[in-house]
This record gives structure tokens, C-alpha cells and sequence, in this order.
């Protein structure tokens, strides 16, 4: 059992690799769309490029959109409106204008009120021959209308031969004008307004039903295609019934959701493919960058990345695939390099543009605007602390995606008419968008624990509360810092190292010291020398104690590990050689171990250079009499020490390198100490 669980917790963090690749092959797995996919691109008006098309499976030819929605425009022209019509109004509109007319015309047995009295028992008869509306509808007149009395049909007629409450007028004014009797058109409109009313009221429920039955009746399909069938050759034009089968047969694919007998195979399919680019990932840190790949929580950062923009895209597809362009893709080698590097970040998100692919639509060409956008983004964006640089980068950013993307529209289409200048403007969110990773950046900082050049400029700057308590208690520390941070920054920039991060871990490396300021050499400014009144091994522990006192003072001021590295380095396993001689001279038995550094020895190219820089710059106090022969030869006997020692031999830097950082040393340290000439008093 106890043997088990040591192997398990030797390989814990190869467990762990195992469990996040997994997990996150699951996600990624779990984000795809849940049908299958038409693996040809095809445009309209374009010749078919790839081999004869065949039918796989037997499927009906789609209508367009535009054609349903005609035919559903006529059905809904053609279905009937129905009406509640009300028998019992007639009668008593009949009965009313009976005892209205002979309230208002008392001598009814004039001839005058005979005529007039008919002529509007003809027009109460005209009205409600069909019905009286009890409100303005606005259908065709030639609409049919179905008119219901209690619940059941009793007639059909046309929406023209209804009235409309006030249409008596009309009637009225006719008929009194035929007979002569126009004088009396005002006292009879009063007549009729207070006897008519409405007999027939619209039936929603029953009008909507009609209309619901008619729509589901209309076919979405227009004939059907036979498996085997060929359906386009290659080189073949697509267009007119090519095209609309093709469409239909990409409806088809897209349409199937995988059921039972599919669903484990295309899972597993799915998981393979995504896999694999996940294992190139890991790979590719396994070979390429080891340091990273060691440490489980920037590989967990890297994936999570990955996985983020893959939701991100998977999100805006399913709300509306149009606005695709809107995610801010970039932002993954953005935020990538600014935490490792370029090469990284690009891997990374040519990795992720191609399992993108397979949700896409136009996989092809959001493949290439993306990997292109990638490209530039990864060219042109430096030094992203420089506010101003990452406002260039993106605007170069947007240009992109807009040129490329209307390259891809004139070879599509043939001419730009049909171009929406909206699109042009999801490129522009994009770029804004893009600016979120300046946040991004400082919220992956605190959650993540990294370092970005953003947070090591705001280090290197010399009035932070722990450069200036350095600067008050140990000053001579603190110029021997600046000293070693300029000759470490320009052996950085030499080779090519990280000149940002090394400059700060320069600044801090030795803040140690604070602790007991005296006991260092910079710092004894009235010449007296603790050490005289201390043993040999006494001394010697002072002074290898401000590399264990640095740390400590580091992570109570939360500084980042990438710099506390530099503190725990800049000595690596050497020799505090003076105390040792000392020592040495009394007892010939001493250990070295007694007078050696705890280490570790440097292990990156950043750590090296501050390892040369410290010893040199320290050392070079000591010069009398400097000229370039000694300086040159200073240089080089301190360094090849120190490569004799193997303090170099677990960071990966080269003899070409180390060469190149001798000749800045000795060049910076000639003008530092350089004579000038005496001018006669």
C-alpha cells in the first residue's frame, strides 16, 4: 500500500496532466453541436470543386425561404375570415326603426312619410342582408367570409358584401335623392343612428384556426432525390435546381441530431480529433517548453484558454451565427505571449482555430481570417505595457480581418453589390473587444499567480514602497542593484533573453540584505566591520542568510515567484570564498558545505545573466587601476569560474551566448571606468 501511494505521489503531477487533458477533451467534446456535418463548401454561382456528388441517402428537395414564405402569403390571402352573425338583431333593429320613424314622423298617413318610411325599411332590409360589421376590418373585398349563427355555418358570401356600421349613409342619401325626398336625408341619418346596429362580430378563434390549418398544410419540400442519384459533377456551375439541392442535402446533414445507433461513434470520433490537437498542445510543451510543461498551473491556464474561446464561439453560434466575428479571438495569443511567448501563443491558437473548424460556418474561410488575424497579432504586438502599442496592433488587427475578409467576398460573388457594410462592423466590436485583454491580463494575474510585463514595469519602478525601504536601509545595496540591472538588461537584450523580467529580478535579488546592512561591504560607510568581532562561519552565515531572508521578505510583499526565482539563484551553489580562505588558513579540516550557498543553481537564461552581472559588477569594486586589459580579464576570470563551478549547467544557455555577455560586460564596465583626462589647474 505505502509503496502505491509513493508512486502515485511521484507522478502526481503526470496524473494530473492526464486528468485535465481528459476533462477538457470532454468540454470541448460537449460544446459541439450536436448533428452531423456537410463536409463540402460550396457557393452559389461557383464551379463544384470537388469530386462527383452522389446522393448518400434518400432526401426530399428543400424550398427556400423565400418560397414558403410566398406560398404561406397566399394561404394566409386565400384562408376565410369567420363572423358570429346574430339573427336576432334584424328584427329588432326592424322593430326600433318602426317606433323611432313614428315617434319622429307622427302623421303617418301622409304619402310623404309612406315613401320615406320604406325607403328605409329597403336600406335596414339591404343592410342586414349579409350583416352589419361592428367595427372596420381591413380585408380585400374579395376576402371570403364564413358566417357563423350559434356555433354553426350559415352562409358564405364575400367581405365586399358586408356593411359597415355607418354605410347607410351612402344608402340613404341615394335612395332619398332617387325619390326626390333629399330634404329629408338629416332627419332620417338621425332615424338610423339611433336604431342600427352591429349583427356580426369576428371569430378570432375560428378565423385563426383556419389559417393555422392552411399553413400546416404547405409543404416544406418539392420532390425528392433517390440515394446514388448523382447530383453534381465536378467542375460543374452551381446553380438553379443544383443549388437547391445541394442546400437541401446540407439541411439534411445539419438537421440530423445524433440519435442512439450513431451517437457513441460520433462521440468517439469527435474525442479523437479534438484529442489529438490537445496531445499536439501538450507535446509541444513537452518538447519545446519543458519549463512550462512542468509546472501544472500554466498548463491548466493554457487549456483553460482554449477552452474559453471555444465557449465563447460556441455561445455567439447558437444565439446567432452571423455575429461569429465578433469574438475576440486574438486575445489567446495576446494573453499567451504576454505570459510566455510568441511561439506559444501562436501554436495555441492555430490549435484552436482548427477544432473551431468543426463548428464554424464557412470553416475555410474563418480558418484563414483567424490564423491570419493570429499571425498579425502575434508580428505586431509588443511590449504590450506601451498602451499606445497595443491600440496600433489592434487597428492592424481589425484592417485585417476587413481586407481579408473582402478578398474572400469579391472571389465568392464576383462583384461587391451585395456587400453588407454591417459585417464590417462586427470586425470593428472584434477589435474593441480585443482591448479587453488588458484586464484580462491583470485579472489571469491574480487568479493564476503569473507575471506579465505589464506587473514587472510597475515593479521596476524605484519608488515602490520595497525599493525605497531598500534604498533607506541599505543604499549602498540599492546602487549595486540599479548597477546590476542596467549590465543585466543589456546582456538581455544581447541575447535575446527576457529584458523586462531580468531588470526587475536585478532590482530585487538582493533586498536580503536589509535585514543586517552592515554586515555587506556597500554598506559600511563609517569603516567599521562587524565581521571583526564574528568567526569565520559566523560571517559566512550572514551572508548566505540574505538569500533565505530575500525570499521571505519577497513573499510577505507578494512578489511574483517569476522574480522570487532570482532571488533564491543569484548565488546558486557557490563558495563565500573570503570566509572559507579564512577559515581555511585556521582549521586545514573545514567543510566546504560550512561556506556554500543552499542554490538552487540558476536554471534559465534570465537567471544566468543576473548570476555573471552580480558577480561581476560586485567584484569589479575591488579594481585598482582599471584598464581594458584588466577589465577583460576580470570578466573573464570571474565568469569562467563560475562555468568550472557548473553553475550554469542546468539553464539553458549557450557558449555563444555566454561570449556575447562577456563582451557587453567588459564593454560597460570600460565606459564605467573609464579615465578621464586631468585638466591642469
Amino acid at each position: 500500500m505505502n509503496d502505491w501511494i509513493n508512486k502515485w505521489y511521484k507522478n502526481h503531477a503526470l496524473l494530473y496532466k492526464v486528468l485535465l487533458f481528459l476533462s477538457t477533451t470532454f468540454l470541448i467534446v460537449y460544446l459541439f453541436p450536436k448533428s452531423g456535418k456537410f463536409r463540402y463548401d460550396f457557393d452559389k454561382g461557383k464551379p463544384w470543386q470537388s469530386e462527383n456528388l452522389y446522393a448518400p441517402f434518400d432526401f426530399a428537395i428543400k424550398k427556400s425561404a423565400d418560397e414558403i414564405e410566398s406560398e404561406q402569403r397566399e394561404a394566409s390571402e386565400k384562408s376565410p375570415v369567420y363572423f358570429d352573425l346574430d339573427v336576432s338583431v334584424k328584427p329588432a333593429v326592424l322593430a326600433a326603426y318602426d317606433k323611432q320613424f313614428n315617434s319622429t314622423f307622427s302623421d303617418s298617413s301622409d304619402v310623404t312619410n309612406s315613401d320615406l318610411y320604406k325607403i328605409g325599411e329597403s336600406i335596414i332590409n339591404d343592410l342586414y342582408s349579409n350583416g352589419v360589421l361592428d367595427e372596420a376590418y381591413q380585408y380585400s373585398a374579395d376576402k371570403t367570409v364564413i358566417l357563423l349563427s350559434e356555433q354553426r355555418q350559415y352562409g358564405e358570401t364575400q367581405f365586399s358584401n358586408l356593411s359597415a356600421l355607418d354605410a347607410f349613409k351612402i344608402k340613404l342619401a341615394s335612395g332619398l335623392n332617387e325619390r326626390g325626398l333629399e330634404t329629408y336625408n338629416t332627419i332620417m341619418t338621425s332615424v338610423f343612428f339611433d336604431v342600427i346596429k352591429p349583427s356580426l362580430k369576428r371569430n378570432l378563434d375560428f378565423t385563426q384556426n383556419a389559417l393555422t390549418e392552411r399553413l400546416n398544410n404547405i409543404s416544406t419540400v418539392r420532390g425528392s432525390i433517390e440515394k446514388a442519384t448523382l447530383i453534381i459533377s465536378k467542375g460543374e456551375i452551381v446553380e438553379g435546381n443544383k443549388y437547391d439541392i445541394l442546400r437541401s442535402l446540407e439541411a439534411e446533414y445539419k438537421s440530423q441530431v445524433w440519435n442512439e445507433s450513431n451517437y457513441n461513434l460520433i462521440v468517439f470520433a469527435y474525442a479523437l480529433l479534438v484529442a489529438l490537437a490537445l496531445l499536439m498542445l501538450l507535446l509541444f510543451l513537452r518538447k519545446y517548453r519543458i519549463e512550462v510543461f512542468l509546472d501544472n498551473t500554466k498548463v491548466t491556464f493554457i487549456f483553460f484558454n482554449v477552452l474559453l474561446m471555444i465557449l465563447l464561439t460556441t455561445l455567439v453560434i447558437n444565439y446567432n451565427s452571423q455575429y461569429v466575428y465578433v469574438v475576440p479571438l486574438c486575445i489567446l495569443p495576446l494573453v499567451l505571449k504576454a505570459f510566455f511567448d510568441a511561439r506559444l501563443g501562436l501554436f495555441a491558437h492555430v490549435l484552436t482555430v482548427l477544432l473551431l473548424g468543426f463548428i464554424v460556418p464557412n470553416s475555410y474561410e474563418y480558418m484563414f481570417l483567424q490564423i491570419i488575424a493570429g499571425i498579425v497579432t502575434i508580428l505586431t504586438v509588443s511590449e504590450l505595457y506601451k498602451r499606445a502599442n497595443l491600440f496600433i496592433s489592434v487597428g492592424q488587427i481589425t484592417l485585417i480581418y476587413i481586407v481579408a475578409y473582402f478578398a474572400f467576398f469579391v472571389i465568392q460573388e464576383g462583384d461587391i453589390s451585395n456587400l453588407d457594410p454591417r459585417t464590417f462592423g462586427l470586425f470593428i466590436l472584434c477589435g474593441l473587444a480585443t482591448l479587453f485583454v488588458q484586464p484580462l491580463i491583470y485579472i489571469y494575474e491574480k487568479l493564476f499567480g503569473l507575471v506579465s510585463d505589464v506587473s514587472l514595469l510597475e515593479l521596476s519602478d524605484t519608488n515602490t514602497k520595497l525599493l525605497k525601504e531598500l534604498s533607506n536601509k541599505a543604499p549602498g545595496t540599492f546602487h549595486h542593484s540599479l548597477n546590476v540591472a542596467n549590465l543585466a538588461e543589456a546582456s538581455a537584450n544581447e541575447i535575446g533573453a527576457n529584458a523586462m523580467l531580468i531588470r526587475v529580478g536585478a532590482l530585487y535579488h538582493d533586498i536580503g540584505k536589509m535585514k543586517n546592512p552592515t554586515y555587506f561591504t556597500e554598506n559600511q560607510a563609517t569603516g567599521i566591520n562587524p565581521h571583526d568581532e564574528l568567526s569565520s562561519y559566523e560571517s559566512a552565515q550572514i551572508i548566505i542568510d540574505h538569500v533565505l531572508d530575500g525570499i521571505e521578505i519577497a513573499k510577505k510583499n507578494n512578489l511574483p515567484d517569476r522574480v522570487i526565482d532570482f532571488i533564491r539563484t543569484h548565488h546558486g551553489t557557490s563558495m563565500v570564498y573570503y570566509f572559507y580562505r579564512k577559515e581555511k588558513d585556521l582549521d586545514a579540516n573545514v567543510k566546504e558545505e560550512d561556506f556554500r550557498y543552499p542554490g538552487p543553481k540558476p536554471f534559465s537564461k534570465e537567471t544566468a545573466i543576473l548570476m555573471m552581472c552580480d558577480s561581476v559588477e560586485a567584484a569589479s569594486r575591488s579594481l585598482k587601476e582599471p584598464n581594458t586589459a584588466k577589465i577583460d580579464k576580470f570578466v573573464e576570470s570571474i565568469i569562467n569560474k563560475q562555468m568550472e563551478d557548473g553553475q550554469f549547467l542546468n539553464a539553458n544557455i549557450t557558449f555563444k551566448e555566454i561570449q556575447s555577455i562577456k563582451k557587453i560586460l567588459k564593454y560597460k564596465l570600460a565606459n564605467i571606468f573609464h579615465l578621464r583626462i586631468e585638466y591642469p589647474e
